[in-house]
């Protein structure tokens, strides 16, 4: 998703939630330090603050954890379907969050009991993924990836190790081949719509996804196999092909982006601080403690659009209006003053929203599944490369200018060149 604009009040449009101090969503604040601008946000309008997305767009964004939690218990006060937001009117077609915004016949948006069969079919489907096989894939995964750059001394781990080793996961665990240019596409196009960089075309990007996997559906009828597709298929709720299309969309998309920045931001943590580096090596307690800390600090999705006020309601002492839209700020609710009174976040508990809350929430068992594909990463790749270091100095090191995702833009590392 792109941001656009400084972060600075500006004009909304017409029939807009916010008032006179809505913050624009993007810019240089959110780049590098995006927790100093949620503290300027609580500080100056509370748990509920008001923002203008891309093109001036009015939302709210949800600060506090305690609201973050109601918004995401109380579906029939704020639900998912995108068809009762009051702004489509002032929504151009070309707009940069149309893939996440606009209602399509998708278990993201499906309320009710319709969202509780479909969420059942991709719950079932992923029961079936056997963990220890996918942790041994992971491994194979991280063998081929290290094997390709370790004996040049050097990786840029973001492009060569944290974004292909999920996707190669997870597009294997949904029955298409692990690796080859289809999939090296998909990995393209998913990150393009989830996350444009200047010059992208996410709309475009997305309806790719949409062909590829369309194919992959088609196939898998014809010819099914043990995989989660052919079990989203062959499930008795009967999904419409286009229903498995679009749910396999989220799994996919849900699987692969936050866990590579999940797997980055563990390494970056592990690789630049002092606590972590003197018994990293092969120290699995301090890899689980890093994977759990990240999730608290760095998440990987920082923000999630989102809710939608089926009526008008309060809400952290702010009136908001039916069809008004609710960013859910999953990153500032987990560093939320109010759970950490001397600012000290605890990492060891794993009460934080980064998986969100409620009915909509990532799907068991998603989050054993990314746990599962980012520690076997982060433990492979230091079994191997035993002397990993940075190659640039710490504060060198740069986010992408994302409201939604929270990953740098490249993590470049030395190690002692291994020949195999």
């Amino acid at each position: 998703m792109t941001d656009t604009g400084p972060s600075a009040g500006g004009a909304a449009p017409a029939g807009c939630p916010a008032h006179a101090g809505a913050v624009r969503l993007g810019g240089l604040e959110y780049q590098q330090t995006p927790s100093q601008l949620y503290r300027a946000l609580r500080r100056e309008h509370g748990a509920v603050a008001p923002v203008l997305l891309d093109g001036d767009i009015p939302a709210w964004l949800v600060l506090g954890y305690s609201e973050l939690t109601y918004v995401t218990s109380h579906d029939e006060l704020f639900a998912r379907d995108s068809r009762r937001w009051n702004q489509w009117e002032n929504i151009p077609a070309d707009w940069p969050l149309l893939p996440f915004v606009g209602y399509q016949p998708s278990v993201l948006f499906t309320e009710g009991e319709e969202h509780r069969r479909r969420a059942g079919v991709i719950t079932q489907a992923l029961e079936g993924v056997d963990q220890f096989e996918l942790a041994r894939d992971c491994e194979q995964i991280a063998d081929q990836l290290i094997a390709s750059f370790a004996g040049s001394g050097e990786a840029e781990l973001m492009s060569a190790y944290a974004h292909a080793l999920p996707m190669r996961a997870v597009v294997r665990m949904c029955g298409m081949p692990s690796a080859g240019t289809d999939t090296e596409q998909l990995v393209d196009d998913l990150r393009i719509s989830l996350d444009a960089a200047e010059g992208d075309d996410p709309v475009a990007a997305y309806a790719r996804v949409g062909e590829r996997i369309h194919r992959l559906v088609k196939e898998k009828r014809e010819r099914p196999g043990p995989d989660v597709t052919s079990r989203m298929l062959l499930h008795p709720a009967g999904l419409s092909d286009e229903e498995i299309v679009q749910d396999l969309i989220s799994v996919i998309a849900a699987a692969q982006q936050p866990t590579a920045n999940w797997i980055c931001n563990t390494l970056r943590l592990l690789l630049t601080d002092e606590r972590f580096a003197l018994n990293v090596s092969g120290g699995r307690l301090s890899v689980g403690e890093a994977l759990n800390e990240v999730l608290w600090l760095d998440t990987p999705t920082q923000n999630f659009i989102g809710r939608w006020a089926v009526r008008d309601t309060q809400l952290g002492g702010r009136l908001i209006r039916a069809g008004d839209c609710l960013v859910l700020g999953l990153a500032a609710a987990n560093t939320d003053p109010q759970i950490w009174p001397e600012s000290h976040v605890g990492a060891e508990n794993a009460a934080h929203l980064s998986f969100s809350n409620g009915e909509h929430r990532c799907p068991y068992p998603a989050p054993l599944l990314a746990d599962v594909m980012a520690r076997t990463a982060v433990e492979t790749l230091l079994e191997r490369l035993p002397d990993l270091v940075l190659a640039v100095e710490p504060e060198e090191l740069t986010w992408r200018p994302s409201v939604w995702m929270r990953g740098l833009t490249s993590l470049p590392v030395r190690f002692t060149p291994v020949v195999h």
